[in-house]
């Protein structure tokens, strides 16, 4: 009951409150670019979708260790939730910079994220491990994918999403290293439709 009332209290902070960073952002100081209008609109579109990413993470870490029964893997789990609170922040900041706001949807992503890392959860640790490797993995190519896109003259985006990505790919190391089963191709390929659906969607609401 404890870690259920925990994953609810977070759910609120993630979707209500302005989250907070334990570490700077990777922006650093830089100044804030000049860019045109549809520039600033792409950016703030990418960095929405970014944001929903991180609201799904808090969603799927801290279902995982509501229902682990393992002390050591709950910590860890709650480890990496935390790392990924830094990333909600970070994005929320280049939403506000940028003039632009989170999906309205957020809500909706939070509880799906939550019901699917709880299913995978409660199939076994290592399953829910494996979860957590092929998300990581599909993340860092979707972050590749917008450093590919972001406009050259934000380096403050830029900077933030390279952060992120290294982060993500630590995070699948770290879910392999400690007995991750990986998940049968159909599961995967799932995985993939449901987040393109998710970031489409989010990156206009």
């Amino acid at each position: 009951m404890d870690h259920i009332l925990t994953a609810a209290d977070a759910a609120l902070r993630t979707l209500f409150a302005t989250p907070k960073a334990s570490e700077p952002s990777p922006a650093g100081h830089s100044e804030e670019p000049e860019l045109s209008s549809d520039e600033r609109r792409l950016s703030g579109a990418l960095m929405r979708v970014n944001h929903v990413g991180e609201v799904c993470a808090q969603a799927l870490y801290l279902s995982q260790a509501a229902v682990t029964r393992d002390p050591q893997l709950r910590e860890s789990l709650l480890e990496s939730a935390r790392e990924e609170l830094d990333h909600l922040a970070w994005t929320r900041d280049r939403l506000d910079a940028l003039g632009s706001r989170p999906s309205l949807l957020n809500p909706l992503w939070f509880a799906g994220a939550f019901a699917i890392g709880l299913g995978a959860a409660k199939v076994s640790d290592r399953i829910s491990l494996g979860f957590v490797v092929e998300t990581e993995r599909q993340v860092s190519e979707h972050l590749q994918g917008h450093l590919g896109t972001l406009p050259e003259a934000d380096t403050p985006s830029r900077q933030v999403v390279a952060r992120m990505q290294q982060d993500e790919e630590r995070h699948a190391a770290q879910a392999l290293a400690a007995g991750a089963q990986e998940l049968p191709a159909p599961a995967r390929l799932l995985m993939k439709m449901a987040a393109k659906v998710m970031t489409t969607t989010a990156h206009y609401i």
